[in-house]
């Protein structure tokens, strides 16, 4: 029989599953929110890092006032967009600072409940680790945030594309193990797959997070709006070395040639298409069952799509709508990629599952 400890542990599990839901959410919300500000040149608009006041923006004429002299100090201001008005500056520092402010929602709307969780006792010891980890991980993006941002106050006229792009894995690090921490309390055990396909969808997430990161390498170099042709790229399918390797020491140029990022964001690109296509075709021809060969299916529809984006994201030199679209799809393959290696991996019912299961019994 079911026992009446059990009866009250599955409403409080449905209710840690909805935290989660909802913190992913917030995450997937904010990392589109900061594509937008780095789309508009807004991230340099707050030059103070200020954790717990600068919650409220400017009220009056004077602190607006304020605000815009600090940002006047900086080279951006003087490069880029002298003789700005106040107006104008207005619509950079609300993208700014909405996107701060999601990040303190976030952490509020993460640590709240999850005390709660832990002095009610709904989360086992095995999940409360998992979660402190997650936990950390938000405070320490918080801080790769404004070290992010403190690139570009002093020497530079944007932040430095390698810390920008630090910011953004690490938001969708902490996003993937909510994700998996997610479907590790609601999934059931998976069922045994080959290990080729469990090594190719660890292949596959591995080579996502390679493809973000290379994707952020673009976006903090602006090189999106140049070599704007598909299939080729500056006159060719494959560039000359000569362009491509020219910076020295020659591993610079995977990271600040504005050609060399591109075309091995590209590059990246088509390798994770066709490995998704080789695990689908994989998960198919071994009649790895329904939930295994749909989740194959699906992580190829979105890679498909994405590409698709990337390219008229490239055509159209970044129009926001488009690069937005990009984006989103790109935490879409994320989620995909991490289902799906979850799925195939061998693991016992764990966290709140485990708990459950071992209070219900058979009658007598």
């Amino acid at each position: 029989m079911t026992t009446g400890n059990s009866a009250q542990q599955a409403p409080q599990l449905g209710a840690v599953k909805w935290w989660l839901i909802s913190v992913a959410a917030l995450i997937a919300i904010m990392v589109l929110v900061g594509g937008a500000t780095r789309l508009t040149e807004s991230g340099l608009s707050i030059v103070e890092w200020k954790p717990l006041t600068g919650t409220l923006p400017p009220l009056t004429d004077a602190q607006w006032a304020q605000a815009f002299e600090g940002y006047k100090t900086i080279p951006q201001y003087r490069e880029l967009n002298a003789g700005m008005s106040l107006h104008e500056f207005k619509t950079i520092f609300w993208w700014e600072w909405s996107h701060r402010l999601l990040g303190r929602v976030i952490g509020a709307v993460y640590l709240m409940p999850f005390l709660w969780f832990l002095w009610r006792g709904v989360v086992t010891a095995e999940l409360g680790r998992r979660l402190w980890i997650i936990f950390g991980l938000g405070a320490l993006q918080g801080g790769v945030g404004w070290w992010m941002v403190a690139s570009g106050l002093s020497q530079r006229v944007e932040v430095s594309q390698y810390r920008l792009a630090t910011h953004l894995v690490l938001a969708l690090l902490i996003f993937a193990a909510i994700v998996w921490t997610l479907r590790r309390l609601t999934g059931p055990v998976p069922a045994q797959a080959s290990f080729r396909l469990k090594i190719t969808s660890a292949a596959l997430l591995v080579l996502t997070f390679i493809q973000l990161y290379f994707g952020a390498l673009v976006a903090g170099l602006r090189a999106g709006r140049v070599y704007n042709t598909w299939p080729e790229i500056d006159g060719a399918l494959i560039p000359s070395a000569a362009r491509l390797w020219f910076e020295e020491p020659w591993w610079r140029n995977l990271f600040d040639n504005t050609l060399t990022v591109q075309f091995e964001h590209r590059m990246t690109a088509y390798a994770l298409l066709a490995l998704a296509l080789l695990h689908a075709i994989d998960a198919v021809r071994s009649k790895a069952g329904a939930a295994t060969v749909n989740g194959a299916l699906a992580l190829v529809a979105a890679i498909f799509v994405q590409a698709m984006l990337g390219i008229l994201t490239l055509l159209y030199q970044v129009p926001i709508l488009l690069g937005l679209a990009h984006q989103a799809t790109a935490i879409a393959v994320l989620t995909l990629a991490v289902l799906q290696l979850e799925r195939l991996g061998l693991r016992q019912p764990e966290l709140g599952q485990r708990k459950l299961a071992l209070t219900v019994t058979p009658a007598g």
